[in-house]
C-alpha cells in the first residue's frame, strides 16, 4: 500500500457520493480534446512555434541516429606524439609515419598547448600531458625547434597542475608524465621548472607505484604495462608483449602499442600502427578498435537523459552485436573493462541472458582503475535495477550531463560527438511530458469536492508520471492514478478505527454484489461514499478499457476491486508458520489493484486467456509478495501493538524463539533478502520471451516493484512526507536546473 504517512485520510469525510467516481464529470468520457500529444494546451503557443519543435525535434534525431550508426573519434595528442615517435623499419633516423609530425605542427595552440578543450579557461593535466608528449616528438626528429620552444614555455607556465593532487588525472599520470621528463632530459631538452619541482613529480611517481602494490598480482602487472612507455628502458618489454591482442595492439592503446613498437621492432605492432594511420591520417584516437564502447556510451546517454524510446531499432541492433561480442569472448568487450562494465549493465538491464563477471569485482578490488571506471564498475555492481524510479534519475541525469562527454583513460577524449544534440533533444522532451503531467494533474485538482485533506494528487499522479512517463502512455497513466486513489480511500477505510466491523462486511457484501448493490443497501454514509468511488470509477475505466481491447473487461477489473476483501479477510486469520503465511500473501495483498487496471492501456491487446495463463498469475503473484514482504518490514512494530502477525514477526519468532530487538532485525534481514530474491524471480520472469504477456504489460509489473521498493529505503523508513513532495515536484512541476545549456536548444524550452 501506499505510505500511511503521506497518503492517510484518517476520518472519511461524511459527503454525497452519487453520480461521480474518483474523477470529475467532465474526465468520464476520456481525456479532454486540449490535451496534445506534444503537451501543450492548443491556443497556448502558437501552430508555426509547435511545428518548428517539431522539427528541430526531428533534426537533433537525425544526427544522434547518425552518429549511433557511423561512430566518430576523437584525436588524442598524447597517442598521435607516441605513434610519430617511431622510427621506420629500414631506418632508426626518419619517422615511419611522418604524417603525424605533420599533423602536430600543424595543430598547436595559440598558447603553446596541445590537446582537447585547451581553448577553456583553467588547463589540465591531460593538455599538459600531450604538450609534453609533442614537444618530445617533434624534438625526436628535430622538426619545429619554434614550436618546441613554445612548447616548453607553456609545460613550464603551468607545471604546478601536474603537482595539483584535486586536478583530474588520466590513468597513470604521474608515471606517464614523468617517463616523457625523462625522455626530454635524454634529448638535451630543458623544461624551464625548478628541480625540486620535477623531484615531486618522481615523489608523486614513487607513492602511485607504492600504491599499485596493493592490488593483485595479475592485475598490477596488466597496469604496468598498460603504462609501459613511461618506464622506458627500465621496462620489460617481453612481459608487455603477452598483452598484445588479436589485432596487434597492446589493450588497443595506440600509445602502448607504438613504444612497444619502438622498443621491441615486433611486426604485428607495427601492422597495427600502419592500419591505424592509414584509417585516420595524421591524428590517432585514444582507444581503437572502440566502436562498442563509444556505441554503448551512446546508447547508455540516450537511457539516462529518457530518450532511448526514440532510437528503440538502433539501440537493438546494437545491442546485439555486442552480445554476440560477450558470447565469442571478443577482446573489444572482454579486455576493456570499462566497455565489460557497461555492456553488462546494459545487456542485462534490457534482458539479455548473461551472468555477473566477477572480473568487474576484481579490478574493483584491484584499484587499477580510473576514477570514471571505478565509478561505472561500482555503480553496476552496488546498484540493483529496481533500486531508483525512471523519471527521477532522467531528471538527475540531464541536469548533470557533461556535454564534452570526455572519458579519460591516458589522454582526455570525447567518446561522442552527439552529446549536445542528446542533451537538447532529453531537455525538450523532459519539459513538454511536464506539460502534459501538468494538464492532466488539473483534474486530480479538483477531487476537492470529496474533501479528502490528506489524499495528495500530486504525489498520487508522481506514482504514475515516475514510470510511465511517455506522453503518449496517458491513459495508462490516468487510470494508475485513478486507482492508486481508490486504493488509498478503501485502505483508510478499512484502517480508521472509526469504521466499525459492520460496515466493513456491509462494503465486501456490496463489492461482491457490484451491479446488484442495490439489492444490500448500505449501513451508513460513509460505506455508501467508498463504495461509489470505487464502483463508479472501475465502470469508468471498463467502458474506456473495452474500446482499448474490443471487448469487456469488467469481470477482471471486479476481480481487483476485490482484492481488497482479501486482503481484509486475510488479517482476520492468524498463520502459524511462515509459508502460511506467504500462501495467503501471494492472493490476499492488494497491489494487483494498482498494476492490473493500467496494463489494459499499453497499447497490446489482452485476451481473458492471457489474464489467465499460468505468467499473468505469476506476474501477480511475486508483485504481491515483492509488496507484502516489503510493506510488512515497515509495520511490525504497529502490528505488535495491534496483535497481530506477519513476515517479520514469524521469522523473528521461528528462528529467534523471540520478539527481542535482535530476533526483530535478523528477522528484517532475512524478509528482505527473500524480497530481493522475489524481485530477481520477477526480473527473469518479464525479461523472459515465449510467454502470451507482451514485454509493455509485463514492464508495468516490474515497475509496480520498482515504486514499493522506491518507498523504502536503506535506513528502513518510509521517504517522508517532504522528500516525497520534492520528488514529486522535480518530476511534475519544477523546470530543470541545467549546469550546461546546450547551444541546438529548442525555443519552447529556453
Amino acid at each position: 500500500m501506499l505510505p500511511s504517512s503521506i497518503c492517510s485520510m484518517g476520518q472519511i469525510p461524511r459527503i454525497s457520493p452519487h453520480s461521480y467516481g474518483m474523477l470529475p464529470k467532465q474526465m468520464s468520457k476520456g481525456h479532454p480534446s486540449m490535451i496534445t500529444r506534444g503537451g501543450v494546451e492548443k491556443g497556448e503557443v502558437g501552430g508555426n512555434v509547435q511545428s518548428l519543435q517539431v522539427m528541430h525535434s526531428k533534426e537533433l534525431q537525425a544526427k544522434i541516429r547518425k552518429q549511433l550508426q557511423r561512430i566518430e573519434l576523437s584525436p588524442s595528442l598524447y597517442d598521435t606524439a607516441w605513434v610519430a615517435m617511431v622510427p621506420k623499419r629500414s631506418s632508426s633516423q626518419a619517422p615511419c609515419y611522418p604524417q603525424c609530425i605533420e599533423w602536430i605542427l600543424q595543430n598547436q595552440h595559440d598558447d603553446g598547448s596541445w590537446g582537447i578543450n585547451s581553448s577553456s579557461l583553467s588547463v589540465n593535466k591531460d593538455i599538459l600531458l600531450s604538450t609534453l608528449a609533442c614537444v618530445v616528438a617533434l624534438k625526436k626528429w628535430n622538426a619545429g625547434s619554434y614550436h618546441i620552444r613554445r612548447g616548453l614555455n607553456f609545460v613550464g607556465r603551468n607545471f604546478s597542475v601536474a603537482m595539483d593532487v584535486q586536478n583530474i588525472a588520466p590513468v597513470g599520470f604521474n608515471i606517464t608524465f614523468s617517463g616523457l621528463i625523462t625522455l626530454a632530459s635524454g634529448m638535451g631538452l630543458q623544461l624551464p621548472v625548478w628541480q625540486t619541482d620535477i623531484d615531486e613529480i618522481f615523489h608523486l611517481r614513487k607513492i602511485e607505484l607504492e600504491r599499485d602494490a596493493g592490488g593483485t598480482i595479475s592485475a598490477r602487472k596488466a597496469f604496468m604495462a598498460y603504462v609501459a612507455e613511461g618506464f622506458g628502458n627500465l621496462q620489460d618489454w617481453d612481459q608487455v608483449m603477452a598483452y598484445q591482442r588479436k589485432n596487434g595492439s597492446l589493450f588497443n592503446s595506440p600509445s602502448t602499442t607504438a613504444a612497444a613498437a619502438i622498443h621491441s621492432f615486433n611486426d604485428r605492432t607495427l601492422n597495427y600502427l600502419d592500419s591505424l594511420t592509414n584509417k585516420f591520417g595524421g591524428p590517432v584516437p585514444a582507444m581503437y578498435p572502440q566502436n562498442i564502447y563509444s556505441q554503448l556510451c551512446t546508447v547508455d546517454a540516450l537511457e539516462r537523459t529518457g530518450i532511448s524510446q526514440k532510437f528503440a531499432r538502433e539501440i537493438r541492433d546494437i545491442l546485439d552485436t555486442t552480445y554476440r561480442s560477450w558470447l565469442h569472448n571478443e577482446e573489444e568487450v572482454m579486455l576493456d573493462i570499462p566497455t565489460c562494465a557497461m555492456a553488462f549493465r546494459l545487456l542485462r538491464t534490457h534482458g539479455y541472458d548473461i551472468t555477473s563477471a566477477k572480473l568487474l569485482k576484481q579490478q574493483l578490488l584491484s584499484n587499477k582503475l580510473s576514477t570514471s571506471a571505478q565509478s561505472e564498475v561500482e555503480y553496476v555492481l552496488k546498484f540493483p535495477l529496481h533500486s531508483t524510479l525512471d523519471r527521477l534519475e532522467h531528471r538527475r541525469n540531464i541536469e548533470q550531463f557533461k556535454v564534452e562527454g570526455s572519458k579519460v583513460l591516458k589522454s582526455g577524449y570525447c567518446g561522442s560527438h552527439s552529446n549536445e544534440e542528446i542533451l537538447a533533444l532529453a531537455v525538450d522532451y523532459f519539459h513538454s511530458s511536464q506539460s502534459v503531467y501538468q494538464q492532466e494533474l488539473k483534474y486530480f485538482e479538483r477531487l476537492d469536492e470529496l474533501k479528502f485533506a490528506r489524499v495528495m494528487p500530486l504525489i498520487v499522479h508522481f506514482i504514475s508520471t515516475a514510470t510511465m512517463f511517455a506522453p503518449e502512455l496517458a491513459d495508462a497513466r490516468m487510470v494508475l492514478s485513478q486507482t492508486s486513489l481508490l486504493v488509498t480511500v478503501y485502505d483508510d477505510f478499512f484502517d480508521c478505527p472509526e469504521t466499525s466491523r459492520e460496515e466493513k462486511e456491509n462494503y465486501i457484501a456490496l463489492i461482491e454484489k457490484w451491479d446488484n448493490h442495490a439489492e444490500i443497501g448500505f449501513c451508513s454514509k460513509n460505506v455508501e461514499i467508498v463504495f461509489y468511488a470505487v464502483y463508479n470509477t472501475y465502470k469508468q475505466i471498463g467502458e474506456k478499457a473495452a474500446l482499448k481491447q474490443n471487448r469487456s473487461i469488467m469481470d477482471q477489473l471486479v476481480e481487483d476491486a476485490m482484492m481488497v476483501e482479501a486482503d481484509w479477510t486475510a488479517t482476520k486469520y492468524i498463520p502459524s508458520t511462515m509459508e502460511e503465511y506467504m500462501s495467503n500473501a501471494e492472493v490476499s495483498a492488494a497491489f494487483g489493484a494498482f498494476v492490473c487496471p493500467p496494463v489494459y492501456f499499453l497499447g497490446p491487446k489482452l485476451s481473458e486467456e492471457d489474464v489467465k495463463s499460468e505468467e499473468y498469475t505469476q506476474l501477480l503473484k511475486l508483485t504481491n509478495v515483492i509488496g507484502r514482504l516489503l510493506n510488512d518490514s515497515q509495520t511490525y512494530r504497529k502490528e505488535i501493538l495491534a496483535g497481530k502477525v506477519n513476515s517479520v514477526l514469524l521469522r523473528a519468532l521461528t528462528d529467534g524463539g523471540d520478539t527481542s530487538p535482535e530476533s526483530i532485525e535478523a528477522a528484517k534481514k532475512v524478509v528482505k533478502c527473500f524480497a530481493e530474491s522475489s524481485m530477481v524471480e520477477m526480473r527473469k520472469l518479464v525479461f523472459s520471451e515465449g510467454g502470451p504477456i507482451p514485454r509493455p504489460c509485463k514492464n508495468r509489473f516490474w515497475e509496480m516493484c520498482k515504486i514499493v521498493f522506491y518507498f523504502y529505503r536503506e535506513n528502513d523508513a518510509y521517504l517522508t512526507p517532504k522528500e516525497m513532495m520534492s520528488s514529486a515536484r522535480a518530476v511534475i512541476l519544477d523546470p530543470l536546473q541545467l549546469t550546461h545549456s546546450p547551444s541546438c536548444l529548442g525555443t519552447l524550452s529556453l
